[in-house]
């Protein structure tokens, strides 16, 4: 048993190494999706059994999450010309917007959460929430690292 789970997280961690370094004609969304599979597979430290369960539990939380995120995404670029520029009814209508926003997200939340407790013991489902936050905040630290890359290079003059 123990051989089974050292060659699932070998290739895990095989997986997740070549997602970083992934050609740049596969999407941006893949590469993140590949990334954010080992990364919380690594934390988590699934078992075969787990995974098994896990996974296609996980992939529908995400993609209802991604659909009410992408409604939203939608919704906020209309806003994009700026508070001052619309009406208080404009206004009350985004700031509302945003409220069932973030109760939706929560309602998914709510609906898995007991799903995720049948399928992993909760400190697994703790250390799931927290992993998703470290994943976002890596994610975030890569972009600001890639942005600081770019200026950098633009106040060398460009590329060499």
């Amino acid at each position: 048993m123990k051989a089974k789970k050292n060659i699932l997280a070998c290739a895990l961690i095989l997986a997740f190494g070549t997602s970083v370094a992934q050609p740049p004609d596969k999407p941006a969304k893949e590469r993140i999706e590949s990334m954010k599979i080992g990364f919380l597979t690594q934390r988590l430290d699934l078992t075969p059994e787990e995974a098994r369960l896990f996974w296609p539990v996980y992939n529908k939380f995400s993609d209802e999450l991604e659909a009410v995120r992408k409604t939203h995404r939608n919704s906020v670029e209309q806003v994009k010309k700026g508070l001052d520029d619309l009406s208080d009814k404009e206004v009350e209508k985004v700031v509302d917007g945003e409220i069932a926003f973030r109760q939706s997200e929560l309602d998914i939340l709510k609906k898995y959460h007991p799903q995720f407790k049948q399928i992993l013991p909760v400190k697994k489902v703790a250390k799931l929430y927290r992993s998703e936050e470290d994943f976002k905040l890596k994610l975030l630290n890569m972009l600001k690292e890639r942005k600081q890359r770019r200026d950098d290079k633009m106040d060398d003059g460009g590329d060499h």
